[in-house]
């Protein structure tokens, strides 16, 4: 049997390829399809089998709204703080941890529980917990030490909401960390520590440039997922005083089913989608040059 040449794909596999295409026409393409549609239409509810076409009236009244642009600016701030929280402390415990964890795995079971939680049950639990009038944080905050702390008031609820999404998925970065510094061959370890070489400069020298793919593929990650945060914030604070803390899924979900602006809420997220593949292009063009830079 003549072996199939990896750089002229045979007919079996374009065969073996339909299945796939037919699934992103089916449900990816035809709901893109739509959506450009009803992005350059004058659509409601009443009218969404029989849009009327208006041109590119929906994308400039997105990008002339305010809110739009301060609900952009939260976004990018809020997925860029966290994801750098998140991983900054998933790799200290991943680091520090590591000893422990060896002996008794199970611990890492209980790391992990955060990540069981849905985030609306989440956004509930701490709006409960942290109410200025009904709950138990604020009140003992008061009663010992006298401090009338509002968690979730204008001037703390962005800090208050970067620290309940920390606190969840931090434990997704410490899984990805932990694996990634178990993945270390521990004969270069052992051969650093024979010459000589100190824990921290192993650590800054070694151990960390082995990790570096790791955690930028874990801030890329948590970063597009802070982005595009809905569920705990919206059952935190909603869009908060004034939008204050909408993030652009936010801004959307408000312009479909609040204001029925449905071809504007659809154009904003045309806008969101161009910018993230843009941005994950960019980043994918940058890191193959420099693989092929290393080459």
């Amino acid at each position: 049997m003549t072996p199939l040449s990896p750089r002229a794909p045979s007919s079996e596999f374009r065969l073996l390829a339909v299945p796939l295409v037919l699934f992103l026409l089916v449900f990816l393409g035809f709901p893109a399809i739509v959506n450009l549609v009803y992005s350059v239409s004058e659509v409601s509810f009443e009218t969404l089998r029989r849009p009327e076409i208006k041109g590119f009236s929906n994308f400039t009244a997105v990008w002339n709204d305010a809110s739009f642009w301060q609900a952009s600016w939260f976004s990018f701030r809020f997925g860029l703080l966290t994801a750098l929280l998140e991983c900054a402390l998933g790799l200290f415990l991943a680091i520090f941890l590591s000893p422990l964890i060896e002996k008794r795995s199970w611990l890492m079971a209980i790391l992990m529980l955060p990540l069981m939680v849905a985030p609306a049950l989440v956004g509930l639990m701490y709006r409960l917990v942290l109410h200025e009038f009904v709950g138990p944080v604020p009140y003992y905050l008061w009663t010992w030490f006298g401090a009338n702390l509002s968690f979730l008031g204008p001037a703390s609820a962005f800090w208050t909401l970067i620290v309940v999404e920390t606190l969840q998925w931090t434990p997704f970065a410490l899984l990805l960390f932990y694996m990634a510094y178990q993945a270390i061959p521990k004969e270069i370890v052992e051969a650093s520590a024979m010459d000589g070489a100190r824990y921290r400069h192993r650590l800054w020298y070694i151990e960390l440039p082995l990790m570096a793919p790791t955690i930028v593929v874990a801030l890329l990650i948590r970063f597009i997922d802070g982005f595009r945060v809905f569920d705990n914030v919206y059952v935190l604070t909603g869009s908060g005083p004034g939008g204050s803390t909408a993030s652009l899924s936010i801004y959307i979900y408000e312009a479909f089913f609040k204001q029925g602006a449905i071809g504007k809420a659809v154009a904003a997220s045309v806008i969101l989608f161009v910018v993230s593949f843009a941005v994950l292009y960019g980043l994918n063009a940058v890191a193959a040059r420099r693989k092929g830079v290393a080459r």
